[in-house]
């Protein structure tokens, strides 16, 4: 019997454009890195406190080559692969053998989550570990407010269904990796306006990719978004909070 299909919650190509936008902006002086930042510092930092030394890594969506640079200065064989220059998450991938694969922001707008995480416990060779990075449920919760006060009494979908960590646990577990562990940190960032919010998400490529696009706000709609987002902040500036969650496990 064939098996289900995933259900379509995200748009391929939406998504690539929006990659592919943000591999753009990110050439632009002073674009902002603080969530791929945070990424890179926790897989290193996990692999110092478990004194895990790979031989061969994978590296998925590593736009600043950062953890790249630091893995080949600990004598680590790496292979950079990018979504936006035609990697396939969702299919098999074309090579194995990885001692460790790292996944930085990319795996919150797949369809098939279960089916990337198989392809990359297959993709690493026994005694291989996965840590996957992307931002989770929590996320977003004053734009989240914005676009309603925005949209009044026609709320629409501005923010896409992002996983919890419950949620994260499990998907390890129906996948098949070893000693699984799953965790949740928060960001707290201050923007002066919305603009730059969303400015700050365009260039991080954590825009809204869903598969039925949401109209475009309207004139007084961005004015009560402007508004609202006013309202939400503190002497001129508001904070906004990022929630990252790690999906680590090994292959037995």
């Amino acid at each position: 019997m064939a098996s289900k299909a995933p259900p379509r919650i995200f748009s391929p190509a939406r998504r690539l454009a929006a990659r592919r936008r943000a591999l753009a902006l990110q050439k632009q002086h002073d674009a902002p890195q603080y969530l791929h930042e945070d990424m890179v510092e926790d897989v290193l930092e996990r692999l110092s406190f478990l004194r895990f030394e790979p031989a061969r890594a994978l590296v998925i969506g590593d736009w600043t080559g950062a953890l790249a640079e630091a893995l080949n200065a600990q004598g680590v064989a790496v292979t950079q692969v990018e979504p936006a220059e035609g990697f396939d998450e969702e299919a098999p991938y074309p090579f194995e053998g990885f001692d460790l694969i790292a996944s930085l922001g990319t795996l919150d707008t797949v369809n098939d989550l279960p089916g990337a995480l198989v392809h990359i416990r297959k993709a690493l060779a026994p005694g291989g570990m996965m840590i996957a990075s992307f931002l989770s449920a929590g996320s977003l919760p004053t734009l989240r407010d914005v676009m309603l006060a925005a949209d009044g009494e026609r709320p629409a979908a501005r923010v896409h269904p992002m996983v919890d960590v419950r949620a994260g646990g499990q998907l390890l577990q129906r996948t098949l990796f070893a000693d699984p562990v799953i965790d949740q940190r928060s960001l707290q960032v201050g923007f002066r306006s919305l603009e730059r919010l969303v400015g700050d998400i365009r260039a991080q490529g954590i825009g809204g990719v869903l598969a039925d696009a949401p109209p475009p706000l309207g004139k007084e709609a961005l004015a009560r978004a402007r508004e609202a987002f006013a309202a939400a902040g503190d002497d001129g500036r508001t904070v906004e909070r990022f929630e990252i969650l790690t999906l680590s496990g090994w292959k037995k």
